[in-house]
């Protein structure tokens, strides 16, 4: 049964509409269970209404024109309840209502259960027989199974909606919503982006000239013949016959029709060779899944080995071409910083990704660049995408592709206000951060990119409380040499000397994996990263912390930052590290200056240890984003559960009051460098707990710092007094915003003024 479930699931999967998706499901579904009635209904989330989308057995006129609310039917009660209904006789049940234009007096006994996405009701898939009788445990469960199954693919499909490659669709009636994750406000082009030579991301994409297409693709395919006659030619002495034939099999294939026959006709049909090679091995895989010999099922990985070899072909020299065009909103499953890298910065307008969250490093990099960001959109069908118009809202988490005339002109208008918005933060850059009752709060930059230097400078900064260093691993093929990195680091410290610069060792692992240093692990957010890495390869942390040292000379403004700290030891192991690069370069005749040290506060067993850590560091700098992450147990990159993650939950809070009086009385020097440092709601917080300096992406310090001028700290300690008696996340956001509102500083929270 497992194996029709998963079939039932790929066909609805495949449907190019929501409309033939609901129908496959009902046909199948009837089929399978071999019941007389089986019919969808799914939520008019505008209206509240159900409506009769797609059914076998009831009459085909009342597809579309049998609508209920929440509070009507059988339908209703299930969808209300969000729980399963098994009737014996539906007539005798107290919410039962007939509709005669379904013809569905005949039938007596009922089955419905909810179809839920995300604690999101979509509707409701009902059974029906003649025979009143309720339904046997086994079908019951298959439904609920079922059900649960489709729930993402019925997401998908309705998201979908009427969006294909071709240029003369419909603007698709209501956003998709995701997380907001750096606030903006873009309009643009959709330019997909996949991991090269995976298959499976491969986006449709409209192809302007066919035969150019499929010579392109008979070129790859003949590449692809020569490689496989290489192999066979230079192993044909040492294998046995039987796997000699699989390199025959492959040759078969391609001079065949079944694989390069059926690509050229997708190419005819308008999609470009990747988009049509997707297409074409992805029904052959399923083909070889549905066949009862085992034999054949294994050559699955022979298919997909081959699909794979001709996209290697086929994107061969591509990267280069790809084409960015202005305002340019990319969007994938996830959005990686060498993705962001490969587009040129006036060309870029905003991101969109299926994973992530508003803490995740895709939303870090959105925020440090100034870009609005949308980022867990569980429902984007990617593959249709590429080349449409889109307007993404990084405030409220929607996003419109293909959206009509009139909600184009509105977000355009509301972007004019945003820019008017800016001019007016802008002014401030020259400001002081210093609240209505006279406190002054340092407000430096989080950055991690050379080219964020100058709007580091530019909006105010008094330096830099997070330097990154990742992002020069991230983007090379190979670990930077201590000369490289040492020019890096000149090259920061000098642009803000003689302010300080803290500079972060390097923080891999999580969701910061280098290609040519891959960590796999089934948890990676509790697995080996930060510190842990680094301590482990002393060699690479050596040359770091050298280069470090090294650019830090004539300047003395570096402050060294250690990440992912858990415990003492670790931070005993990092201080002998550190020494002993020092002393090197003493050696070697240098005099560097050893700059104070600090640790990261991310781990929740540090808060019990502050009073350990005075004495042995410098600094020391709460890392929110990591902290709330741990101390919720929510993976700040799963979008699945992105909406427990929030800084401002009671828990978060209270361990920052907790960290902020241990500082005081060990006379600890204390900061916040996450993403809670520029969100407007939690600077009130921050203000109230006082806390003394704030570090967070450039483009967010002038909104700070508006907040920190307009809100007095005597009001924010009032706020945090009445926070402390709350107990959700939600309840203090939406109180902390009324504040805003009422000083006037609204606009940091929504598009436009």
């Amino acid at each position: 049964m497992l194996k029709v479930l998963r079939s039932i699931v790929q066909e609805v999967n495949r449907a190019k509409n929501l409309d033939r998706a609901l129908n496959i499901i009902v046909r199948r579904v009837k089929s399978t269970l071999q019941v007389d009635v089986c019919s969808i209904y799914l939520t008019d989330h505008e209206s509240g209404e159900l409506e009769l989308m797609a059914s076998e057995g009831l009459a085909a006129d009342a597809v579309h024109q049998v609508r209920l609310s929440m509070n009507e039917g059988l339908v209703g009660y299930v969808a209300q309840r969000a729980e399963l209904l098994n009737l014996e006789e539906a007539t005798q049940h107290r919410r039962y209502r007939y509709f005669p234009e379904t013809g569905e007096e005949q039938y007596h006994s009922f089955l419905g259960v909810p179809i839920i996405n995300h604690r999101d009701t979509l509707g409701v898939l009902v059974v029906q027989q003649k025979a009143a009788q309720c339904f046997l445990e086994d079908t019951v469960t298959l439904l609920v199974t079922l059900a649960a199954q489709l729930a993402g693919a019925i997401a998908l499909a309705e998201a979908v909606g009427s969006i294909d490659i071709t240029p003369s669709q419909h603007a698709i009636s209501r956003p998709l919503n995701g997380i907001p994750s750096a606030p903006g406000v873009g309009i643009g082009t959709v330019r997909v982006v996949h991991s090269y030579a995976d298959i499976n991301s491969i986006p449709d994409k409209l192809v302007e000239n066919v035969a150019a297409e499929k010579a392109r693709f008979m070129q790859a395919v003949v590449a692809v013949k020569s490689d496989i006659q290489q192999m066979l030619n230079m192993m044909s002495d040492r294998l046995p016959a039987e796997e000699i034939a699989l390199f025959d099999a492959y040759r078969m294939m391609l001079e065949g029709d079944s694989i390069t026959g059926a690509v050229c006709d997708g190419i005819a049909a308008g999609n470009w060779a990747p988009g049509a090679l997707r297409e074409v091995i992805s029904s052959h895989i399923r083909l070889f899944d549905e066949m009862e010999d085992s034999y054949l099922r294994q050559r699955i990985e022979d298919v997909r080995d081959l699909g794979q070899r001709i996209l290697i072909q086929l994107e061969q020299g591509q990267e280069d071409k790809r084409d960015y065009p202005p305002n340019t909103i990319l969007v994938g499953e996830e959005i990686t910083a060498t993705m962001l890298a490969e587009v040129p910065s006036q060309q870029i307008t905003g991101i969109v990704a299926v994973r992530g969250s508003n803490a995740s490093h895709a939303a870090i990099l959105a925020r440090a660049l100034g870009l609005p960001a949308v980022l867990g959109v569980k429902k984007l069908p990617l593959l249709q995408m590429d080349g449409l118009p889109i307007i993404i809202d990084g405030y409220t988490g929607n996003l419109y592709i293909k959206p009509t005339e009139q909600v184009k002109q509105e977000f355009e208008r509301l972007q004019t206000e945003e820019m008017a918005l800016s001019a007016e933060l802008a002014a401030l850059s020259d400001q002081p951060a210093v609240t209505p009752d006279g406190v002054k709060i340092d407000l430096y930059a989080n950055t991690g990119l050379q080219s964020d230097v100058n709007p580091s400078l530019e909006c105010g900064a008094e330096g830099i409380g997070l330097y990154r260093t990742e992002f020069p691993f991230l983007v090379r093929e190979r670990f930077p040499s201590e000369e490289e990195q040492r020019k890096i680091y000149h090259h920061v410290l000098s642009s803000f000397a003689p302010r300080p610069v803290t500079v972060r060792t390097l923080d891999i692992g999580g969701d910061k994996m280098l290609s040519y240093f891959p960590i796999e692990e089934e948890n990676p957010a509790l697995g080996w990263r930060g510190i842990r890495v680094t301590l482990d390869h002393p060699e690479i942390f050596l040359v770091q912390i050298r280069a470090m040292l090294r650019a830090n000379q004539g300047l003395n403004n570096l402050r060294l930052l250690l990440p992912m700290v858990s415990t003492m030891a670790e931070i005993e192991d990092a201080l002998k590290l550190i020494k002993r690069a020092h002393q090197s370069l003493i050696e070697e005749g240098k005099a560097p200056v050893m700059p104070p040290v600090g640790v990261m506060i991310e781990v929740p067993s540090m808060l019990f240890q502050i009073g350990r850590l005075a004495g042995r560091v410098d600094f020391i700098s709460i890392g929110s984003n990591d902290l709330t992450q741990y101390l919720m147990a929510v993976d700040r990159n799963n979008s699945r559960v992105a909406e427990l993650y929030d800084p401002l939950n009671p828990a978060v809070i209270c361990a920052l009051k907790q960290l902020i009086e241990q500082a005081e009385i060990e006379q600890l020097p204390l900061s916040i460098c996450g993403e809670m440092a520029g969100d407007p709601a939690a600077v009130i917080i921050l203000l109230g707990l006082g806390m003394p300096t704030l570090s967070m992406s450039a483009p967010n310090l002038p909104r700070t710092k508006w907040v920190i001028r307009n809100i007095s700290q005597q009001r924010a300690r009032e706020a945090l007094k009445k926070v402390l008696e709350m107990e959700d996340a939600q309840s203090i956001r939406r109180y902390l915003n009324k504040i805003l509102e009422q000083e006037g500083v609204g606009g940091l929270l929504r598009v436009g003024k």
